[in-house]
């Protein structure tokens, strides 16, 4: 009996070893090219972005920031390092907005970060979060280029 044991447990791990789907349409060069991992994933730095501390008034210094921070946004998805951003509709607990950064590690994030003057002069507050997601995220900008008729 435990010689059958024995044997149904080895035959079953091997199972999970074995048992895995490869993936038709894999691509090697495609994700070698987007850093992605054997489940085509890689990690981010997702920015969830807060009311500051610097509550300024509207005015010409806040119009001066807020065009300043929309400019560093096309500046960054250039670079390629931003891939996604934008506000939040409802603005529950002082949420402004996300970014996702194509960076790896929260330093190289905070230092991307300090080039935005809304953060810099703390009209907006970036949490830091590292995040797993598709290394296929970058590839939307593409499209994405394509669909707006007027540039915020």
């Amino acid at each position: 009996m435990k010689t059958i044991l024995f044997f149904v447990i080895f035959v079953c791990s091997f199972m999970g070893i074995y048992g895995q789907t490869v993936n038709p349409n894999y691509d090697a060069s495609l994700a070698k090219s987007l850093g992605a991992d054997e489940y085509g994933m890689k990690q981010y730095v997702m920015v969830i972005l807060k009311t500051g501390s610097n509550r300024l008034e509207k005015g010409a210094k806040r119009d001066s920031l807020f065009a300043g921070h929309m400019k560093n946004i096309s500046r960054l998805v250039a670079l390629k390092k931003l891939i996604v951003a934008g506000p939040f509709i409802s603005a529950n607990n002082s949420y402004r907005g996300i970014f996702i950064l194509d960076v790896s590690t929260l330093e190289e994030a905070n230092k991307i970060l300090e080039t935005d003057p809304t953060i810099r002069e703390k009209v907006l507050e970036p949490e830091l979060y590292l995040w797993y997601g598709s290394a296929a995220l970058p590839e939307y900008l593409k499209t994405a280029d394509q669909l707006w008729l007027n540039k915020p």
